[in-house]
Parts: C-alpha cells; sequence; structure tokens
C-alpha cells in the first residue's frame, strides 16, 4: 500500500471525503492534526478498496482491508500496530456515520468492530531518574534554566507536549501557582505548579529580555531569527530537549515528553490520589484512559506485597 500515491478518486466521493473532514472540523472542533490523521486513513482505505461510490463500501471490502493492514509491513519488515490498525477501523465508522447522517446508503458503521489493542506497558521514570534528568540541566544561563523549566513543568502538571508549546507566558499564575489549559476536545482544565518547578520558572522568566508572548521559546542565534513574528519552540524541540537530558542523566529507556506526563500519573495514583481526581488533572474524557495507570500501580503494590509478606512468620 503506497500512502505517498496520487489520489485518483471520483468527485462525489472525493467530495464526500473533504466535506466530512470539514464538518470535523468546524462541527466537531477536530484539531487540524486530527484531521490529517483521518484523511491518510481513509484515503488509504479508498485508494486500496477501490470504491467509486460510498455504496462500494461493503463489509467483505472492510474485511479484506483490516486483513491487509494485519499482515502489512514496512521496508524495514515492521508490522502496523494494533492500536494504528485500529485507527483505521476508528476513521471509517466515522466517516460512515456521516454518511448515514446525510441519508446516503452505505455499509452501516455498527458492522465494523474495533478489535482490542495489545497490552503494553507505560513507560515512566522513577523517583531516582527523575531526579538525575531534571538535574542534568543544571546551569544558571538561560537556555539550561529554560530547558530544566520544561522537564520541571512537564512532570509537575502532566501537560501534553502541544498543551505546553502552546502556553503564553501571561497565562501562568506564579503566585498562585496554576494556570488554565485547553486540551484535547478544546477542554479547559487547570493545572497546578510544584515549588521547584515555580521556581526555576520565576529564574528563567526573569532573565529573558524578548517581548515574545510564548512561554517557551528558542534561542536566536542571529538578527535574521530575532525578526520572526515568534520563537515559540515546537513540540519536535521540546522532544529533542527531553531526550537530550535523558541521555546525558544516563537513563537507558526511551524518554520522550509523555513519559513524564505517564511519570506525572503514576506518582499521584502510587501516593494514594483517586483515580478521578487524576483523571481531571490528566483532562482525560474517559476515566478508561485513565485506569491504564492501575495496572502500574498493582504491579507496584505486588512487588510490595512479595518484599514484605513473603518472609516466613517467627515460631
Amino acid at each position: 500500500m503506497d500512502c505517498a500515491t496520487q489520489k485518483n478518486y471520483p468527485m462525489n466521493l472525493k467530495i464526500l471525503l473533504n466535506d466530512f473532514l470539514e464538518h470535523l472540523e468546524v462541527e466537531k472542533s477536530r484539531s487540524l492534526k486530527t484531521l490529517e490523521n483521518y484523511r491518510h486513513y481513509l484515503e488509504r482505505f479508498l485508494d486500496w478498496s477501490g470504491a467509486q461510490t460510498p455504496a462500494d463500501i461493503t463489509f467483505e471490502s472492510v474485511r479484506k482491508f483490516r486483513l491487509e493492514l494485519n499482515r502489512f509491513t514496512d521496508e524495514k519488515g515492521q508490522a502496523l500496530k494494533k492500536v494504528t490498525q485500529n485507527y483505521h477501523s476508528i476513521a471509517l465508522r466515522s466517516f460512515l456515520k456521516y454518511l448515514a447522517k446525510r441519508d446516503i446508503e452505505t455499509l452501516s458503521a455498527e458492522k465494523i468492530e474495533i478489535g482490542k489493542n495489545s497490552p503494553h506497558e507505560i513507560e515512566f521514570l522513577s523517583e531516582e531518574e527523575l531526579i538525575r534528568l531534571i538535574s542534568a540541566a543544571n546551569g544558571s544561563d538561560l537556555k539550561s534554566l529554560r530547558d530544566r523549566a520544561i522537564l520541571e513543568l512537564l512532570f509537575s502538571t502532566g501537560l501534553r507536549v502541544s498543551e505546553l508549546v502552546n502556553t503564553n507566558r501571561d497565562q501562568v499564575n506564579l503566585k498562585s501557582q496554576e494556570f488554565s489549559v485547553r486540551g484535547k476536545g478544546d477542554k479547559i482544565r487547570i493545572v497546578f505548579i510544584s515549588d521547584g518547578a515555580r521556581e526555576t520558572l520565576e529564574k528563567y522568566l526573569n532573565k529573558r529580555t524578548d517581548i515574545d508572548e510564548a512561554l517557551f521559546i528558542r534561542l536566536c542565534k542571529n538578527q535574521k531569527e530575532s525578526s520572526e513574528d515568534t520563537q515559540r519552540l515546537t513540540s519536535r524541540s521540546i522532544q529533542r530537549i527531553v531526550k537530550n537530558y535523558a541521555a546525558k542523566a544516563g537513563i537507558v529507556k526511551d524518554v520522550h515528553p509523555h513519559t513524564l506526563r505517564h511519570s506525572f500519573a503514576t506518582d499521584l495514583l502510587s501516593n494514594g490520589a483517586d483515580i478521578r481526581s487524576v483523571q481531571a488533572m490528566l483532562g482525560h474524557s474517559s476515566i478508561t484512559t485513565t485506569q491504564i495507570y492501575t495496572h502500574v500501580t498493582n504491579r507496584q503494590l505486588k512487588d510490595i506485597h512479595r518484599k514484605f509478606h513473603s518472609k516466613k512468620p517467627k515460631k
């Protein structure tokens, strides 16, 4: 399946696909990244199946496509993850529901079942690893303060990287140690800043002399760069910063910004926070998403049980 090939769908199906994506953007307030992903998944199916009209989308064509996804391997011989395969089905179901809403005859969305995702381990950092990671950014220059503030804020708030890069400095209230963010589904929630993160943020912001509204910015190397409208860091830049300090700290795990979000949730649950509160702080719309972290804390409790309950009682 070559997803990079030029798409040559009949006009009616192409228009319906574009209408659907516009519906997601306007009526459902989906992000541009979500629209990009949905277009990719749906074009992949349409390109593979050769469907020319909505009526051509049949149970059998969907079944064979899912079988193709399950057997697909890339140039490195790696198969598609179950979660990625399911994203294709989710996108297709949404598209079919949209067509049904417009009274367009096609396959019923209810006939497409979503497979179970393969169980996966949540990667998080231990307390000792967190200390090493944050301590790796130990300078007093602007870059070191910025990077340490990024690391501390990610762990302190459990922010998604997209939420972090979109935060402006006038949003952050260092006195009350909290601020609001707009997360997935355009939902607003309050996040809280730890004492350590507040102290580092204060030092970082006091050292800045620019007028850029972004909380975290690139550091200009020349006048041409500084003349741009904004120096706001991108998600990719944040990822590189986190990985760089993880390597510097000698952490062998594959550390990325979401690892700190996982660590935030795990730390809260391990220390007695109730799952509903953690759900609210993470900005999860469903508690089912949050419950994945209970498996981690349950394993930790099991290890503690084995360590302290395995000894034979003294006579």
